[in-house]
């Protein structure tokens, strides 16, 4: 299990740093979008703030998982992203189906590995 945990973590840490740092430092031109996606990516740009907020929190997780330090923070903070990935591509664009679905099991995977750790905030009291 422990392994497991770990390979899991580093692959999404990998591809999370990949993504911010492709974002951050402009690494691969943007390809041409069309249709609901292009809409999609408009309104985010449109608002200004928000992808380089995400982008930042997905840099931030990558850093916590590939080095193994405040993996459950990552968990809860990369959750609503990966939710929104997820649908995205289950929605909008099914091209990166497969990434989104890997994206869901993986951090299910790491908040069933660390759930010592999320049981005290579940507790009723």
């Amino acid at each position: 299990m422990k392994i497991a945990v770990m390979i899991i973590r580093v692959l999404m840490g990998l591809l999370f740093l990949f993504a911010s740092l492709t974002f951050f430092l402009n690494l691969i031109p943007p390809p041409e979008l069309t249709g609901a996606t292009k809409t999609f990516m408009e309104g985010l740009d449109a608002v200004g703030y928000l992808l380089p907020l995400v982008k930042a929190i997905e840099l931030l997780c990558a850093i916590a998982f590939i080095t193994g330090r405040y993996i459950p923070l990552a968990v809860v903070l990369i959750s609503p992203i990966i939710v929104n990935i997820f649908l995205f591509h289950t929605l909008i664009d099914q091209a990166g189906f497969a990434v989104g679905l890997f994206l869901v099991l993986a951090n299910g995977f790491l908040a069933y590995a660390y759930w010592n750790k999320f049981r005290p905030i579940l507790e009723a009291k």
